[in-house]
């Protein structure tokens, strides 16, 4: 199930006696154990039945004494967990020896507690009992990092949510700009929505004044003069980025142009060059299509082998193999390479 269809539930009292919240990605974990804790029960209720547990701080013996309580004089308690990571889950070799008393709970748990484990930054291991048991009684939640290439339409998608639409130009360049991180995304995007109207249209200027990424020098517009072959643009957006190194790292500067010439291979080997086609194949909106057609022109399929080749190269430079130059002057010196 996906983060939506478990809230869906959840909002339709559609519990399960077991939820295993784990995976990669943060931030779709905080946003279900969220709404457990806050509006699975009733405040009234809370003081008895709802107990909440952080993994560094208990024993898996505490969580299950809790999880064999009965309710007072509600339907449910709930026993959640926050950073199961850390918690000592102990081992299989315990199920052995019939000792193992998380496993004998987790096989026959009691109806009346939801209990919770939200297991951050990583995955539970899918061979252990744990892992099974959990899976035939309740409910298992991977949460997984969205490529870079679903941010875009991501956006759209928490801003549609919130009532307000989102110019195409506009999610890209917050995608370019913060990353896959949709934690930092989400803070900056409510910070946004703080400073426009209801139901307004976000675009590229309320973009540059309230989240402080440049309109006119920023990875999107780099990317677009590269497509285009401006040289004077990309020569100017490079000196932007040299003198201001700290918000224009060139880690990621990198990694977003790699993802754009390695889109521009992808067109090369469609067959079907349509509009649609195109869009889903490369992952973009339809808006950029041209951006696309028009840099494949002016890049054929050898000279974009040859820039995805440089960016490796660059990559290792920045990382000081075989380079001692700083970051500007790398940057000029790939620029310069990718446009003549």
């Amino acid at each position: 199930m996906t983060a939506p269809e478990i809230l869906k539930d959840l909002k339709n009292k559609k519990y399960n006696p077991l939820y295993l919240l784990h995976g990669d990605e943060p931030y779709f974990i905080d946003q279900i154990s969220n709404y457990i804790e806050h509006h699975l029960l009733p405040e009234r209720e809370k003081g008895f039945n709802q107990t909440v547990f952080y993994g560094k701080d208990t024993d898996m013996m505490t969580v299950l004494n809790a999880a064999k309580r009965y309710p007072m004089m509600a339907d449910y308690q709930v026993v959640l967990v926050k950073e199961a990571q850390d918690l000592k889950w102990g081992n299989d070799e315990n199920d052995k020896k019939g000792i193992n008393p998380l496993l004998n709970y987790l096989e026959n748990p009691l109806p009346s507690t939801i209990l919770a484990f939200c297991y951050k930054y990583g995955k539970f291991d899918k061979r252990k009992k744990t892992y099974k048991a959990i899976e035939k009684k309740g409910l298992i939640f991977e949460s997984t990092p969205l490529y870079d290439n679903k941010i875009p339409s991501w956006i759209e998608g928490f801003l549609n949510e919130k009532g307000h639409k989102i110019h195409p130009q506009a999610s890209l360049v917050l995608a370019e700009y913060l990353g896959n991180d949709l934690s930092k995304i989400v803070n900056e995007l409510e910070k946004l929505l703080l400073n426009i109207q209801p139901k307004q249209e976000v675009t590229l200027q309320h973009i540059h004044d309230n989240i402080g990424i440049s309109k006119e020098y920023n990875v999107f517009e780099l990317q677009t003069a590269l497509g285009k072959k401006d040289v004077f643009k990309a020569n100017q957006i490079i000196n932007y980025f040299e003198a201001n190194p700290k918000a224009n790292p060139l880690v990621v500067i990198l990694g977003q142009i790699n993802n754009y010439f390695t889109r521009i291979l992808h067109f090369h080997y469609l067959k079907n060059k349509s509009q649609q086609n195109v869009a889903k194949e490369l992952g973009v909106n339809p808006y950029f299509v041209k951006n696309y057609e028009q840099a494949a022109i002016n890049y054929n399929y050898s000279k974009t082998i040859q820039i995805i080749s440089y960016l490796r190269e660059y990559d290792l430079k920045s990382k000081g193999v075989n380079s001692t130059t700083n970051d500007g002057g790398l940057m000029k010196e790939l620029i310069f390479k990718i446009l003549h």
